[in-house]
């Protein structure tokens, strides 16, 4: 397994190599660029915005995972459904629509101006910025942490409360470092995910070092791939520091419990209601409004105007594609993570620990630049050449570039499973296969499931890659909604983002939240 481990973190840190090879081959001058006040600016605001978007999901998604699953908050099984869902919005779109919301004659405008409100806030920079995406990234906290409170038993918080304790101590003594870990894990997506963030950062005018890569990508090579290697030494160096943090943590034994303690909001009730459902129809409810309008607009259109036109036909086989390689991916990945998070979550082993450290770190480039590595590998290397624009080397990059999300969710559920279980059935004469099977992994399936969920959904809306590496008419409903927005047919574009949602809903119930319903 160690072997296994370090192989797979080589494999991870195939784009390192390619951005490290393509500096060589350019010449970049990286002790000048370092210097550079051009690339400490970019670096600053993106670190400032990292740590910004990662300190908010992390209060919201905890947050929401507590009221959907510890709570008797009313409807909590469809918010289940519906809290994970922003994640399969690219981050473009949600910016797009808050540019429109709060443009002159916008949608905000029309609501506020009946109350005197002339004067709309200025929603560019780093304001609009972190708003996007701490709406549109807090699932991957919120997945894990959820995961985690299922295998919560209610002992220790009943315990607490006989003793005394209120509702929020308990949380904050008992419940709150029980579930750390899967805080850390989803925190530290949310922050690699939002420094190497580009659709964004770039429409709302916040130049971040990611911005900056893809504006010199095509003019300066050689500053784009210097940029992209210092992000991703920042990245693998924040990651290590969590990893340290975290081997001082004093790991917490939990069991899952067939009962759950369910803790009555009593008075909060409708309060809690009335915020959870504002903040998930800021999330959600919102760009499928915009999104609705389009559709509707399209599907009941006379004619077949320019960017009115709707073919939901043609939608079909992309849908089926989309969830495809959604579910190949996600099992693959938490396949080959697996044996990493075994060995760090259950032995604290440090070459694997270094090995996690080079499957996280790749979170943190910008998804083109996977795509180009291996595009680069397939063309060079004469044993993977034949795998151009395949299916398993299009899975592959996806593995690449959202292993990192399996990686963190399948530490934290390898956490929660007991050595005393599995020593309990080897007594019992079970052997080890036996005792994974039967003992270990049903304990581990909320987390690997929540982990895979992450994974399922980043990848179905993936775009750079599939672009990319796609085999000849292979498409997803990501490229048709670009390809719709390339041609102008709004409608259209619209109707697959919906689409989109509505596969990722019904995948994402049948695949993670199934195994997280509290009876």
């Amino acid at each position: 397994m160690l072997v296994l481990s370090v192989l797979v973190g080589v494999v991870f840190m195939g784009p390192f190599g390619y951005v490290i090879s393509r500096n060589l081959d350019l010449g970049t001058d990286l002790g000048s660029l370092l210097l550079s006040q051009s690339t400490w600016d970019p670096l600053r605001r993106s670190l400032r915005l990292g740590f910004a978007v990662s300190a908010s999901t992390a209060v919201i998604g905890t947050s929401l995972a507590w009221l959907t699953i510890r709570t008797d908050l009313w409807g909590r099984r469809i918010w289940r459904i519906l809290a994970p869902l922003p994640l399969v919005f690219p981050s473009f779109v949600g910016a797009t629509a808050l540019i429109a919301a709060f443009a002159t004659g916008g949608l905000v405008e029309d609501l506020v101006s009946p109350l005197g409100i002339t004067d709309l806030p200025d929603m560019k920079g780093f304001r609009g910025s972190w708003l996007v995406l701490t709406l549109f990234t807090y699932p991957y906290v919120y997945l894990p942490v959820a995961a985690r409170m299922t295998s919560l038993p209610p002992s220790l918080e009943e315990s607490a409360r006989l003793l005394g304790r209120k509702p929020a101590t308990v949380f904050s003594t008992v419940v709150l470092p029980q579930v750390w870990s899967a805080v850390l894990a989803g925190t530290m997506l949310v922050f690699l995910y939002t420094i190497s963030d580009f659709g964004a950062v770039s429409l709302l005018g916040y130049s971040t070092l990611a911005e900056q890569i893809y504006a010199d990508q095509l003019f300066d090579q050689a500053r784009s791939m210097g940029l992209a290697l210092i992000l991703g030494v920042t990245a693998l160096g924040v990651v290590m520091i969590e990893r340290a943090l975290e081997r001082r943590r004093a790991r917490v034994e939990v069991t899952r419990s067939q009962d759950p303690l369910i803790v009555p909001l009593k008075g909060w009730s409708i309060p809690v209601l009335i915020a959870v459902a504002a903040f998930i129809g800021n999330a959600l409810i919102g760009p499928v409004a915009v999104l609705g309008f389009w559709a509707w607009r399209g599907l009941t259109a006379d004619i077949d105007s320019v960017g009115l036109g709707v073919d939901i036909g043609a939608l079909v086989e992309p849908a089926l594609h989309t969830a495809e390689v959604g579910l190949i991916t996600a099992l693959v990945a938490i396949a080959v993570v697996l044996p990493i998070a075994w060995l760090t979550g259950r032995y604290r082993s440090r070459v694997a620990g270094a090995a996690n450290s080079m499957v996280v770190a790749g979170f943190a480039l910008p998804g083109v630049v996977i795509a180009l590595s291996l595009v680069f590998w397939a063309i060079d290397a004469p044993i993977i050449g034949r795998w151009y624009q395949t299916l398993p080397l299009l899975i592959v990059a996806y593995v690449l570039h959202f292993g990192a999300q399996a990686s963190r969710a399948a530490h934290v559920a390898v956490e929660a499973v007991p050595d005393t279980y599995s020593d309990a059935a080897a007594t019992l004469g079970a052997s080890r296969s036996r005792r994974f099977l039967t003992v270990e992994l049903p304990l581990m399936a909320p987390g690997l499931l929540a982990g895979a969920g992450l994974v399922m959904l980043s990848t179905m809306k993936e775009l750079p890659a599939t672009l990319l590496l796609a085999p000849i008419g292979f498409d997803t409903l990501a490229t048709e909604v670009w390809g719709a927005g390339e041609r102008g047919a709004l409608a259209q574009g619209a109707v697959a983002s919906l689409a989109l949602v509505a596969v990722s809903s019904v995948l994402t119930w049948a695949v993670v939240l199934r195994r997280l319903d509290v009876h």
